[in-house]
């Protein structure tokens, strides 16, 4: 068993070694390419230590937004951007990096070449994500929470002769974050040349919101066939309230259920994460024996079928 985890200790630094090693030239190579040849040996670039220590990770970040990209979903640079964190992809990936190394050491220090040690190594890589995770949700909430009032505002302003830019720029500097640094920065790409609709639709690409790609939607369409915009706003800011508080509501009704449900599923791991570092003899058992083994797959397979469904009851779709 010791054998076995030492192999793919060491093929896991040599895997991870070499991906670094193949992203040093790519980065490298990245920098040279928009350079005229002519001009390379009469302009050198000045590179920062900064970039230089970027450079590695900032190759493995766009290998993974192209990954992304090609499956539809949100690139590392999107993600980052809904949770308002002002960090560039390559310094993400590397404090992902840097946990998952510092906890694998942490439980290469305390237990050895043991399954922990990897364990703490995935648990290291995933933390940064997850927090990320909840920040969108954090700020998703709070934008969405503010929406309906925000879209009061802009109607009273188009009803008092504003425009829709002048209205939006108004409204901006009167509200708090997040939705007033949207706002902010869909009036900046405005005034560099981008279409009111088309900078809306970045918002939406940048935020995520449901309600406010509906808004994004009305107004578009309100832009190809005319119409009264400012009732049309008055309508979804309606609208949205009412969903709002029906989401109150059922959240306050479902409180109790849904922490009693990850109270659930957290304890038996911090019950065994106490067992373990306490007594490791005691608690090792479940990792060398095949019984032990089986036993924690069958709980691990009980917990998650067991939260599966207490979220599928207490998320109720507005």
């Amino acid at each position: 068993m010791t054998g076995i985890l030492v192999v793919s200790a060491i093929a896991a630094l040599g895997v991870l070694t070499a991906g670094i090693a193949i992203a040093i030239p790519g980065a490298s190579r990245a920098g040279q390419e928009n350079v005229p040849r002519w001009e390379s040996p009469l302009a050198p670039q000045s590179v920062s230590l900064r970039d230089r220590i970027n450079q590695p990770f900032q190759a493995l970040a766009d290998r993974s937004n192209r990954q992304h990209r090609l499956n539809g979903g949100l690139t590392l640079a999107e993600h980052l951007a809904r949770a308002d964190l002002k960090l560039r992809t390559s310094e993400f990936v590397m404090v992902q990096i840097g946990l998952m190394v510092l906890a694998a050491l942490l439980a290469l220090w305390r237990f050895g070449f043991a399954p922990q040690f990897v364990i703490a190594g995935v648990v290291g890589y995933l933390i940064p994500m997850r927090y990320v995770k909840w920040r969108e949700g954090r700020r998703l909430k709070a934008f969405n929470s503010r929406l309906p009032d925000t879209l009061s505002l802009l109607a009273n302003a188009m009803k008092a002769g504003l425009s829709l830019p002048q209205a939006i720029e108004s409204v901006s500097q009167n509200t708090p974050p997040p939705i007033g640094d949207e706002l902010t920065r869909v009036i900046r790409e405005t005034k560099l040349g981008t279409a009111t609709p088309a900078a809306l639709a970045n918002m939406v690409r940048r935020v995520g919101s449901e309600d406010l790609d509906l808004i994004v939607t009305a107004i578009a369409i309100q832009a190809s066939i005319g119409g009264n915009l400012a009732r049309i706003l008055d309508g979804i800011s309606h609208t949205i309230r009412q969903r709002v508080q029906i989401k109150s509501q059922i959240g306050a009704m479902t409180a109790q259920m849904r922490a009693s449900g990850w109270i659930i599923t957290l304890l038996p791991f911090i019950v065994a994460g106490i067992l373990n570092l306490i007594t490791p003899s005691y608690f090792g058992v479940m990792f060398t024996e095949p019984l032990g083994r089986v036993l924690l797959v069958l709980a691990g397979v009980s917990i998650a079928l067991g939260n599966f469904f207490v979220r599928r009851i207490t998320n109720f779709r507005v």
